[in-house]
């Protein structure tokens, strides 16, 4: 299921970027980004066990796909989004032990101001939510349990700059903190534990902007964003 995931992700992000191949404009209204993503949870959890028992989520490198909509030529809004599979890890008294697998859907959504550029660079600060949902947990080794984690809601900041390369092309780079609990059990078991989230996560990657109306063949004139 995770090529699978990764594949359709890295399809639907190709395909998006290829179609305006024709139309790059670095005063266009959309830019799409195709990136690989380090995702680092600045995980603690406890867990119901005994005083001593907690767990950890692990680190995950995967690919990203982002969507911006540029109202003025300062002011945006960005989705992002991908899908990502994460190994619980058991720590203290639960030292070594597998507490499941999960995957989770993680948009972020961020209202951003792009500065103006200079030198062909063009940095950007962003700040909004990020929502998980998280599901197909896997077995762990608390009796074979299936881990199930609540979706969950959290602040997110971001700051990243855009590089021109050319012709509507951009080298990317991005950093975003996010602060987010969930609550965790595992079925069929009175085992539970409080788990703070916060991942960091750190993007790099190509990016493409242009006018949306160029490819839906709009009739009217092409207004400078201001």
């Amino acid at each position: 299921m995770q090529k699978e995931a990764i594949g359709v992700l890295l399809a639907l992000g190709l395909s998006t970027i290829a179609a305006p191949a024709y139309a790059g404009n670095y005063s266009g209204d959309t830019l799409v980004r195709v990136q690989g993503t380090v995702v680092v949870p600045d995980s603690s959890a406890k867990v119901n066990i005994d005083p001593n028992a907690s767990a950890d989520v692990s680190t995950e490198v995967l690919p990203t796909l982002t969507l911006t909509h540029f109202f003025t030529k300062n002011i945006a809004a960005e989705l992002f989004c991908c899908f990502a599979r994460f190994e619980a890890e058991g720590k203290g008294s639960l030292h070594g032990m597998d507490l499941g697998s999960f995957w989770t859907f993680p948009p972020i959504v961020t209202l951003q101001y792009h500065f103006d550029p200079v030198g062909g660079f063009k940095p950007y600060l962003g700040a909004g939510v990020q929502y998980i949902h998280y599901f197909d947990g896997g077995k762990s080794d608390l009796g074979g349990a299936k881990i199930k984690l609540d979706d969950s809601w959290g602040f997110a900041l971001q700051a990243g700059v855009d590089v021109e390369l050319g012709q509507g092309w951009y080298f990317n780079a991005d950093i975003k903190k996010v602060w987010l609990d969930t609550d965790v059990s595992w079925k069929g078991t009175g085992v539970k534990a409080d788990v703070t989230v916060d991942p960091l996560i750190v993007s790099v990657g190509l990016g493409y902007r242009f006018n949306l109306a160029d490819i839906l063949g709009s009739r009217s004139e092409y207004v400078p964003l201001k």
